[in-house]
């Protein structure tokens, strides 16, 4: 259990690294106005999302549709089928 909340601290930390870094170097480069400022974090937000759900292999709201109306399209398959055999029976 310790060495697994110690690699969720790890990692966690290596994240909180990364955004930290990214922040420095936008100073560094002199962008310092508020609107480029956020701008720049909202793009290393969005990509570090980007990468977390991409790691999480989670699906695309249209991709979830198309998923749930083919499932739906195999239930009513099945069902026919199930009535087809009983009908044979």
């Amino acid at each position: 259990m310790i060495i697994s909340y110690n690699k969720y601290l790890d990692k966690n930390m290596k994240n909180s690294k990364f955004v930290l870094d990214k922040l420095s170097k936008i100073f560094e480069q002199g962008l310092i106005t508020s609107k480029d400022l956020g701008s720049e974090i909202l793009n290393i937000l969005k990509s570090k999302r980007d990468e977390v759900v991409f790691k999480m292999k989670l699906t695309s709201k249209d991709e979830f549709e198309i998923l749930l109306k083919r499932v739906e399209n195999i239930e009513k398959t099945i069902v026919k089928l199930k009535l087809k055999n009983k009908k044979k029976n």
